[in-house]
């Protein structure tokens, strides 16, 4: 089975746990599991809150994701001035800022940054998908109650 969705979300923080509600309900009617389905709702919201706090000029940003062929691909776009660095490290403790970029670094398999100075960034992560063994191993018409 293949899910597809895009959000046009407000610039705002309200939209974080909306965009957390469907990944994870979409992830978890295929049977991820919650391991897996935790490590991609941090990385994603890692990536909503850096597009809500870095993302202006404009008032929205997007999120697209698909679900599907044993992976999960999620892209959040601003239209911000562009992430400056990928910190190559572990920040020090008492920085404030990249430890969003390292945390998502650390919990999916693959991320990468389309940067147009000016005109936004788009965060891409992707991750493997792992599946609830107890749920798979039920027969399909107990699996969906």
């Amino acid at each position: 089975m293949d899910i597809e969705f895009s959000l046009a979300l407000p610039r705002d923080a309200i939209g974080i746990p909306m965009v957390r509600r469907v990944l994870g309900d979409a992830m978890r009617s295929l049977n991820v599991s919650e391991t897996c389905i935790a490590d991609m709702l941090l990385a994603v919201s890692e990536a909503c809150s850096n597009a809500v706090r870095h993302g202006g000029p404009a008032n929205r940003y997007e999120v697209t994701a698909s679900i599907g062929y044993g992976q999960c691909d999620v892209r959040v776009a601003d239209s911000g001035n562009g992430v400056p660095s990928i910190p190559p490290s572990l920040p020090p403790p008492d920085t404030e800022n990249g430890r969003g970029l390292l945390i998502m670094r650390s919990v999916v398999d693959e991320i990468s940054f389309g940067v147009t100075p000016g005109r936004g960034t788009t965060v891409h992560l992707r991750k493997s998908l792992d599946w609830d063994d107890e749920v798979a191993a039920r027969p399909r018409e107990l699996a969906a109650v």
